[in-house]
């Protein structure tokens, strides 16, 4: 009777042939249980990867930051050497001119 219904319901062809839905049901099965596999599979190295992501772009942040730092402290470097380089001059050039003085006054 079963062999009947599968008859009248799917045709005289396709009821000779039930493996054919069987199979196509254990693929389509198969496939989904495969696909979530891979998702769970995939899914921790996805989200170590996300992860790794976000520390290099926080990474990048801090050297970006310390590079303008490190910049800017070469910069206030470079313009107190100026100043010293400067008053320096000057010292020499009174302590050249006090022993030119003090020739001159002997």
């Amino acid at each position: 009777m079963a062999i009947a219904e599968n008859t009248r319901s799917r045709g005289f062809y396709e009821a000779l042939r039930p493996d054919a839905d069987d199979a196509e049901r254990s693929d389509t099965s198969a496939r989904d249980d495969l696909s979530a596999l891979l998702r769970r599979a995939l899914g921790t190295p996805m989200h170590e990867i996300d992860e790794l992501i976000g520390e290099f772009e926080l990474l990048r942040k801090r050297l970006e930051t310390d590079a303008n730092r490190i910049q800017r402290e070469i910069i206030d470097y470079a313009e107190l050497s100026s100043c010293v380089r400067r008053v320096t001059e000057i010292i020499h050039e009174t302590v050249e001119k006090m022993r030119s003085d003090a020739k001159r006054a002997d």
